[in-house]
């Protein structure tokens, strides 16, 4: 008896993950989804934190999941410029191409992913009251490709945190030079 009991729970498992998935985006209706916000102020002008940012080549050093990063265009880094990104996180590897959707020195870098997961991200810089420091905003919106609702909702907290720390890497690379603490 325990055994049909079971069957029938794996049998039926993926049909009610893909009605609970189908449900979630239904509710969800035209509204897009929720993205993912980080945030951290710099000690640094904004001049300087724009510099390490738009390096893209040096984006795995405050990037710990993106093991290597290639500009896959020719020409100055700007709209339209593509990537590709090997990223490993939870201990899977994957491909992100992405392409560069807004990128407005000193204050605003925007990208679309284009790979196994979709979404975007932007990353907004504003100087601080005395140009000082530099108030930075990371919005980031990932969606896998197997039941997209269900997913986000799960990795959501774990990326979150991961882009967070990423985002302190950061800080502590334009203030000190290196991302390691």
């Amino acid at each position: 008896m325990l055994r049909r009991v079971l069957a029938l729970a794996l049998l039926l498992a993926p049909v009610v993950a893909v009605a609970t998935d189908r449900l979630l985006a239904a509710r969800r209706g035209p509204n897009p989804r929720r993205s993912m916000s980080m945030l951290e102020v710099i000690d640094a002008p904004i001049e300087a934190a724009w510099s390490v940012l738009a390096d893209i080549p040096r984006q795995p050093e405050w990037m710990r999941e993106m093991k290597k990063v290639a500009i896959t265009t020719p020409g100055p880094v700007g709209v339209g410029t593509r990537g590709e990104a090997t990223v490993r996180i939870l201990g899977i590897g994957v491909s992100d191409p992405v392409e560069i959707t807004e990128f407005e020195r000193p204050t605003r870098f925007a990208i679309r992913h284009e790979g196994l997961f979709t979404g975007g991200g932007v990353i907004t810089l504003d100087a601080g009251a005395d140009g000082t420091t530099t108030i930075v905003r990371w919005t980031e919106t990932l969606v896998p490709p197997l039941l997209p609702e269900i997913g986000a909702l799960v990795q959501a907290p774990v990326l979150q945190a991961i882009f967070q720390d990423d985002l302190h890497r950061f800080k502590r690379l334009v203030e000190t030079g290196s991302a390691d603490g």
